[in-house]
């Protein structure tokens, strides 16, 4: 019963939060400058006022603030994001067509940066002092440093245009469609390898960093003393007593950090031309298209919390004393 009581009350947060979310990114989108109608009627060439007022009156724009608000509302509680003004199609079939590359860019992204950050710390932070830990000190202060969009240019300019290694930019070749499954699969596999690694980089820099100042402090703590002075090897140290402790920061972070790498694809989609939510969001912005923007911010906020309720558990695979409590 706690545990069923436990998983109730956190879903009623996570319904509750969504709500909270979904309101706030209504009044957001809506207060910025710029009238969707007058967007849609230079579309069609037409600027008559009685135009204008019809396509207001087509997608309820003419109605009370709060009444918007509460049909916005209404239609998320029933899964209903709305219908494009601009492309003329449901807002969850567009998202549902970019919503693929996107989890595969930032979940490939986010456990790249995860997976580097704690091996390359870990490095580090055994050699402390050492030319291999300020070399990697160092490169990693770098990559905290450099602007993603400029990190993604220079990599195409030398993998794709210098070594001609890998493709520039999409998502396949145009004739994929005529490879077999692993061919595709490796065809993605190829395109997805710079846009993943200029998504990664400033999060494994920073990983990196996180994880080698936590190995340092706990390689001092008493426990750590305690298991040498019964004699235990350095490397069955490392791994019981060491490692899993120190991951726990960094693995807690990096849900932290979930909303940015999001954020960060947007920019990374949008110089790699991935065919996801970042691009989608770019020419929704640039349209005006508030049913679609509101229903990104949407898809993206549950992606944040479901990327930190996996962070949760891998806090607790890592820790099992958190599932204890």
């Amino acid at each position: 019963m706690p545990i069923i009581s436990s998983l109730l009350a956190k879903l009623t947060g996570i319904i509750l939060t969504i709500l909270v979310i979904a309101t706030i990114n209504f009044v957001l989108v809506h207060s910025a400058p710029g009238d969707p109608a007058l967007v849609i009627a230079g579309q069609s060439g037409d600027t008559d006022v009685k135009f204008i007022e019809q396509v207001r009156t087509e997608y309820g724009l003419d109605q009370p603030y709060l009444v918007q608000l509460g049909t916005y509302l209404g239609k998320v509680v029933r899964f209903d994001l709305g219908y494009s003004y601009r492309q003329r199609r449901a807002v969850s079939d567009l998202i549902l067509d970019r919503l693929g590359p996107t989890l595969l860019l930032t979940l490939t992204a986010f456990f790249l940066s995860l997976i580097g950050g704690v091996f390359f710390g870990a490095f580090a932070g055994l050699r402390h002092g050492k030319w291999s830990d300020l070399a990697i000190s160092l490169v990693s202060l770098l990559l905290y440093a450099t602007p993603v969009f400029w990190l993604g240019l220079m990599l195409v300019l030398i993998f794709s245009v210098q070594l001609e290694w890998l493709p520039a930019f999409g998502y396949a070749n145009i004739r994929a469609a005529s490879y077999s499954t692993f061919g595709y699969a490796m065809d993605v596999a190829r395109h997805l390898i710079l846009p993943a690694v200029t998504l990664s980089a400033i999060y494994m820099a920073v990983y990196t960093r996180l994880m080698r100042s936590s190995l340092i402090e706990i390689s001092h703590e008493d426990h750590v003393r305690t298991a040498r002075a019964k004699g235990l090897t350095e490397g069955r140290i490392l791994r019981g007593h060491m490692l899993r402790n120190a991951a726990v920061p960094v693995v807690t972070f990096a849900g932290l950090q979930a909303g940015a790498l999001i954020g960060g694809a947007v920019v990374v989609e949008t110089v790699f031309s991935w065919p996801g939510l970042g691009r989608l969001t770019f020419d929704a912005v640039t349209a005006r298209d508030y049913p679609v923007l509101l229903g990104l911010f949407l898809v993206m906020s549950v992606m944040v919390i479901a990327v930190n309720l996996l962070t949760d558990l891998l806090h607790r695979l890592i820790d099992p004393r958190v599932g204890a409590h």
